[in-house]
């Protein structure tokens, strides 16, 4: 995946240290709810609420990983991806040695079928179903914010 220049970026700052050389794919799985759609959250090591994601993987597509963070962060158990992105954003990433990388995040809209309570990273992470206009107020990433904002399921 190759990462273009991104236009929106000071041109006072070097772009080396601002401009993303990651991806990582995020899931916005969304289901049909009583009072229409809604999306579902999962807490960061820290606490945040965000979207399950993670770094993309050998042999699968960008939706296939989406799906696969969907089922091991927030237990998605039977859902379909969309084979393009709905948007992406960009967001510092933390690693566990404390580097901050600028990170293009892809997020992939998952229709959900079935969750699972038990799932791989249950054990260390809430998740939470609400509207998409709530989850825009939950979350600490504007261009996520925009992007939950703007989200009008299909199907």
């Amino acid at each position: 995946m190759t990462i273009q220049p991104l236009a929106f970026l000071p041109s006072h700052l070097p772009r080396r240290h601002t401009e993303p050389r990651f991806s990582q794919l995020a899931a916005l799985c969304w289901r049909k709810g009583k009072a229409g759609a809604e999306v579902l959250l999962v807490t960061s090591s820290s606490g945040r609420w965000i979207l399950p994601k993670g770094w993309p993987m050998a042999g699968k597509t960008p939706a296939q990983a989406a799906l696969t963070e969907a089922w091991e962060e927030a237990g998605v158990s039977r859902g379909k991806a969309g084979r393009k992105p709905v948007g992406q954003y960009v967001a510092i990433k933390r690693t566990a040695e404390g580097d901050d990388l600028p990170c293009l995040h892809h997020v992939y809209a998952i229709k959900v079928r079935e969750t699972q309570d038990d799932y791989p990273e249950a054990h260390r992470r809430d998740r939470l179903w609400v509207a998409s206009e709530d989850a825009a107020r939950l979350v600490d990433e504007e261009g996520l914010r925009e992007i939950l904002r703007n989200f009008r399921p299909l199907g």
